[in-house]
């Protein structure tokens, strides 16, 4: 055979590949999706963090540097008319992490991020429980933050809570670790967090808390400003130091559990004493220390790295601040102690919710609780016109007729403060002169979870017990969240937010937080709004509140008393501002006779009047000024001829209903 004739074997190796390829299976979606796009995510994630790392590393200066500056920065707190309310800061100095005790560091450390040294920034476990708790709660319920992400925030990023703020932060902890020490994490960390009452860094605390060097606490003290990084102003001494040292107490678990202390040195100090320095009171009450010390509460750990002073513009107007203040502390002193009354609280909002005034107590000296933002009281009546709001909605007018009469409703047995029952009368008398059974009947025919439902819609955010008693005010409010709903009402049914800060930015102009505007959310009908300042204002003219009105203004309000003399209130508005006043003790031991419509209407009026000078008289939203009721409210008042007289409302909305609404006698 020839050379020729020998079998040729290229076709059937082509054919061979092409039976190959043939029996090779195609990448399906699943491979792509699973294997091939996360390798391609990492590889592009990798490329986006490292250009992170170089971004940083070429526009923020060493971090270290920070510890060549002497003092914390200067908090600067401005009014609304741009005079400054008070200075904090500006005095501790930067302490190295050497030369804190050991059980200062390890308090911190069992209690904020145990893991410190053995992570790179980011803890997984803490961070997996964090978005566990966020999915189950619908929002940032948790942050699951380590100490180097804690100050990656501080140094680095605004305050607001969104997904890309917070992969900002992870970025950052990563850079900060590669560019830092552990050590030095820890201490640039312990110079700059914040532990309430205007005090940043350890030093600052220590001294403020303790009226020592951070270099001098106990153990027991460090557990104490160790509780304080949860939440500084909840667990503050200068206002709670029970709970401080309950939170203490937790600390000094967390270090047994850790390892870092014996169980016997943990008992030993969670009994040992700690003496609290005396309240830090400014030489000289001011009057504003309330105001000062609520602006702090709610500013964030907010230092820029580049800046020695932070300014922050309030809501606060000094001027009735400070009178606000006094009124309180001369009726308190003058009448408190023949009523048994031996504190007060009294906040004013504009229509926008900007806090004006808040007077947390008779004297900050004495005591920096802010009764009006932390003090939960029942209301009484007070609540009532959320109640009268539903049956509103529900058709009724303020000339609707419902029963006066007694009311048994499963052994319990409300009657009217006065022992008195008028039979039928209209909702514009029942709410002007309290009536409690028109309120209970109220409350029962539409349903207590409507009137519960109405107070939170209006801004309340304490618990609501939807109840029979809900009509009487049972559940427990603030000051604060009560007036802030009662805003809606002057407001035309707009949503009032109260807050006290306006813009918060550095001394070289850069804005670290601008308060978002208003969004007008309307959450009564404007006819609602009318009926209701219709009824309101009727309070003042005619009902338990005469005491309280305002020469020349329309004005409407409520009264509230609770059992035994407990709490007294009066929580009113204008067209320009809203007020309540809380008169009390802080035992909740009852008062001599002390009722919404006497010191605490009182009190309202003399603030209210030095807030309207100036003002023009304008009607309350959806009503008319009415001159014979105006002239009532004069002869109410013993006002002298020609005095100017305060206005009435009145409104009709809709056909007026002339039936009771329960004829029974029972409720069962």
């Amino acid at each position: 055979m020839g050379l020729f004739d020998q079998p040729r074997k290229k076709p059937a190796r082509r054919a061979a590949k092409k039976s190959a390829r043939r029996d090779k299976k195609p990448v399906t979606w699943e491979f792509r999706l699973l294997v091939l796009l996360p390798m391609y995510l990492l590889a592009l994630g990798g490329l986006g963090i490292g250009g992170a790392f170089v971004y940083y590393t070429t526009t923020i200066p060493d971090p270290m540097a920070l510890r060549h500056k002497e003092n914390a920065p200067v908090v600067r707190l401005l009014a609304r008319d741009g005079s400054v309310l008070a200075e904090r800061g500006g005095a501790a100095p930067y302490i190295p992490v050497d030369l804190l005790p050991r059980h200062l560091v390890d308090a911190v450390l069992a209690i904020e991020d145990r893991r410190f040294f053995s992570h790179r920034g980011i803890d997984p476990s803490g961070l997996g429980r964090a978005i566990l708790t966020n999915l189950r709660a619908g929002r940032f319920a948790q942050g699951g933050s380590t100490i180097t992400q804690q100050l990656a925030k501080n140094m680095f990023l605004t305050p607001e809570r969104t997904l890309w703020r917070k992969f900002e932060e992870l970025i950052l902890s990563l850079w900060l670790e590669l560019r830092l020490s552990k050590p030095d994490i820890l201490e640039l960390y312990l110079n700059r967090v914040y532990f309430g009452a205007g005090a940043y860094g350890v030093e600052s605390a220590s001294r403020r808390f303790f009226n020592k060097g951070a270099k001098d606490v106990t153990m027991a003290e460090a557990a104490v400003l160790a509780g304080l990084l949860k939440a500084p102003s909840k667990y503050s001494p200068a206002w709670n130091p029970g709970r401080a040292r309950a939170r203490a107490e937790e600390v000094l678990a967390a270090m047994v559990e850790a390892g870092f202390v014996t169980p016997i040195d943990g008992v030993l100090n969670a009994i040992a004493e700690v003496r609290f320095a005396p309240p830090k009171v400014m030489r000289g009450e001011t009057g504003v220390e309330y105001a000062v010390d609520a602006a702090l509460d709610r500013l964030p750990s907010l230092i820029a790295a580049d800046d020695r002073e932070i300014i922050v513009e309030t809501t606060i107007d000094a001027s009735l601040q400070r009178r606000a203040q006094q009124l309180v502390q001369d009726a308190i002193t003058a009448e408190g102690s023949k009523q048994d009354a031996s504190q007060a609280a009294l906040v004013v909002l504009d229509t926008d919710g900007g806090i004006t005034v808040i007077v947390g107590g008779r004297s900050y000296g004495d005591s920096q609780f802010n009764r009006a933002i932390r003090a939960k009281r029942q209301p009484g009546s007070a609540y009532k016109p959320f109640v009268y709001l539903v049956a509103l909605e529900h058709g009724l007018t303020p000339d609707s007729l419902v029963l006066d009469a007694p009311i048994v409703a499963k052994g319990w047995t409300p009657t009217n403060y006065d022992g008195r029952y008028r039979g039928q009368v209209t909702l514009r008398e029942a709410l002007a002169r309290s009536i409690n059974t028109v309120a209970i009947r109220l409350n029962m025919t539409y349903g207590p979870r409507k009137a519960a439902e109405a107070g939170y819609r209006l801004g309340i955010r304490s618990e609501l017990r939807p109840d029979a008693t809900l009509a009487l005010g049972t559940s427990e409010v603030t000051l604060m969240e009560l007036s802030g709903a009662y805003g809606a009402l002057a407001t035309g049914g707009r949503m009032v937010e109260p807050h006290v800060i306006k813009r918060v930015k550095t001394s070289s102009g850069r804005v670290l937080y601008q308060r978002p505007p208003e969004k007008k959310k309307s959450v009564i009908a404007l006819q609602h709004v009318g009926a209701l300042n219709d009824m309101l204002n009727a309070v003042l003219v005619s009902g338990t509140g005469k005491r309280a009105a305002i020469a020349s203004h329309p004005a409407g309000g409520k009264t509230g008393t609770t059992q035994d003399f407990r709490d007294a209130w009066f929580v009113g508005y204008t067209a320009h501002y809203v007020g309540g006043v809380w008169v009390g003790n802080d035992d909740r031991s009852p008062m001599n006779n002390v009722m919404g419509g006497g010191l605490p209407s009182k009190l309202w009026h003399e603030v209210m009047t030095v807030a309207h000078e100036g003002k023009t008289p304008t009607p309350l939203p959806g009503t008319m000024p009415a001159a014979p009721l105006a002239s009532a409210a004069s002869d109410a008042m013993k006002l002298p001829a020609g005095a100017p007289q305060p206005w009435a409302t009145s409104v009709r909305t809709g056909g007026e209903r002339r039936t009771p609404l329960i004829s029974s006698d029972s409720l069962n």
